[in-house]
């Protein structure tokens, strides 16, 4: 007597099991580099690391740049003292106004350091909160992660900075956006209202990019579509232009 075949449990019991695909594994230096052309795989892989060395390390980067560029951002600070002064009608000494021209450079000096990382922290709370209205599942660690990583555009515009300052005039230097790739640059700051320039200033190659990054990372790390990603990242975009809507407002 034949025996009954059990080929279609047999079959399930030899089948072999199917695991998840992980996250290849890179260097930092890797990560770094396949943020400009791989930043999805880049979220992927970071999302539960630790976000303090690449924070560190693009802290760092930036400081040394601010240092680097002094001789570009100091203009800029003289003239956008001497705008507020003017705007609200004090009479200050030359000795008082040298005065706050230093304290707004070792103020500058200091951001630089300490600024950056503060920033990036608190791009990442911003991103993780904003994230949850648009169902992210992020933990608060991915989402300092893209933060951190979505930063390092703006050392490639410090970069770009330096390398403007070779060719442009000191005297040209009359806002914060004089060495912007956007629409502020084109804008006169004595002329235009504030809070538009606080707005269109914004609209740069840049920030931009820094946008699509944060977009990137959420659709990756919050594991929601792309197209609530992107705008998640919008409304990250157009909060990023409340500090200076408040600065404007004061004036």
């Amino acid at each position: 007597m034949t025996q009954p075949t059990t080929s279609g449990s047999g079959a399930g019991l030899d089948a072999p099991t199917v695991e998840p695909k992980k996250p290849e594994k890179a260097s930092l230096l890797d990560d770094f580099m396949d943020i400009f052309y791989a930043p999805s795989s880049v979220f992927a892989r970071r999302a539960n690391a630790s976000f303090w060395i690449p924070l560190l390390i693009v802290s760092v980067l930036l400081g040394v740049i601010f240092l680097a560029n002094r001789d570009l951002i100091e203009p800029i600070i003289d003239a956008e003292t001497s705008r507020a002064l003017a705007k609200t009608g004090q009479q200050l000494s030359a000795d008082q106004i040298a005065t706050m021209k230093k304290a707004s450079g070792v103020i500058g000096m200091i951001g630089a350091f300490v600024g950056a990382p503060i920033g990036m922290l608190l791009l990442g709370v911003v991103i993780w909160l904003v994230g949850k209205f648009f169902d992210a599942t992020e933990s608060i660690n991915a989402a300092i992660v893209v933060a951190v990583f979505s930063y390092v555009p703006r050392v490639v515009e410090g970069i770009v900075n330096r390398a403007q300052g070779l060719f442009v005039d000191p005297s040209s230097l009359t806002s914060r956006y004089s060495l912007s790739l956007g629409v502020g640059r084109f804008l006169d700051p004595d002329t235009t209202s504030p809070i538009l320039l606080a707005l269109v200033g914004r609209i740069d190659l840049f920030t931009i990019w820094v946008t699509v990054l944060i977009a990137i990372g959420l659709a990756v790390t919050g594991k929601i579509s792309r197209a609530k990603a992107a705008i998640a990242a919008a409304v990250i975009w157009l909060l990023g232009a409340l500090p200076a809507f408040a600065t404007a407002l004061r004036s």
